[in-house]
């Protein structure tokens, strides 16, 4: 049996229905447990164990259990999008340094 993708479906009244969906886009600000990260990530729940005692997936622990930034894991699936941000904070942080040396 053939699956069909019904995202495209989907509309804010379904959260008036209660109808459960995660957000397909992961926000850099949010704060995401093991479980949510697996999930967005779609690694077993050992591989979210690996990643998070070898350091590749920074997480912090608050009561027991891990935090993770959502730009952690953006980082983790996207080292372009990091290295593009890098750059880009590294040319504004250079210009207003120059700015402020000619106060």
């Amino acid at each position: 049996m053939a699956s069909i993708n019904l995202w495209h479906l989907l509309t804010p009244v379904d959260t008036f229905f209660n109808i459960n969906i995660m957000d397909k886009d992961i926000k850099p600000n949010q704060i995401y447990t093991t479980e949510e990260a697996q999930k967005y990530l779609k690694v077993s729940n050992s591989t979210i164990k690996r990643l998070l005692k070898n350091g590749i997936l920074k997480a912090n622990k608050v009561g027991g259990r891990y935090k993770i930034l959502g730009s952690e894991m953006i980082i983790l699936v996207s080292p372009k999008a990091e290295k593009k941000a890098r750059k880009l904070y590294f040319n504004l942080k250079t210009k207003t340094q120059n700015i402020i040396k000619k106060w």
